[in-house]
């Protein structure tokens, strides 16, 4: 498995940006694609952007396209998610996840999650 490690949540106010970072190390991070999902309190974990795991391929949850950008650099062992123009909705913990591009469509195609980081939007 691969070991992930989220940085960069913290507070910000509506129309803010902020951006996560999620280191991996173990297991060969080139060969997986790589996730965001968030959980906001009382409700399930939820997709948000992936990755292909050549870093060419993005896909967005229609609630953050063209707000969110996610991208991937191997040479680093590193994904990111670039949130610009955040509202309160995102307020969430914020987890990084590994695992096939499939995840868009479900966690069970995650195969390491981290620990999560929390995002706060205020209004």
């Amino acid at each position: 498995q691969v070991q992930l490690v989220e940085f960069g949540g913290g507070l910000v106010q509506a129309g803010g940006s902020l951006r996560l970072s999620c280191a991996a190390s173990g297991r060969t991070f080139d060969n997986y694609a790589m996730g965001w999902f968030r959980q906001a309190p009382g409700l399930e974990r939820e997709f948000v952007a992936a990755i292909s795991w050549t870093g060419r391929i993005p896909y967005y949850a229609d609630s953050v396209k063209g707000r969110f950008t996610i991208s991937k650099d191997n040479a680093k062992n590193t994904v990111y998610l670039q949130m610009n123009s955040l509202k309160p909705e995102d307020t969430a913990v914020y987890y990084c996840a590994a695992g096939t591009s499939a995840m868009r469509v479900g966690v069970q195609f995650v195969h390491s999650w981290g620990q999560g980081t929390q995002v706060t939007v205020s209004s």
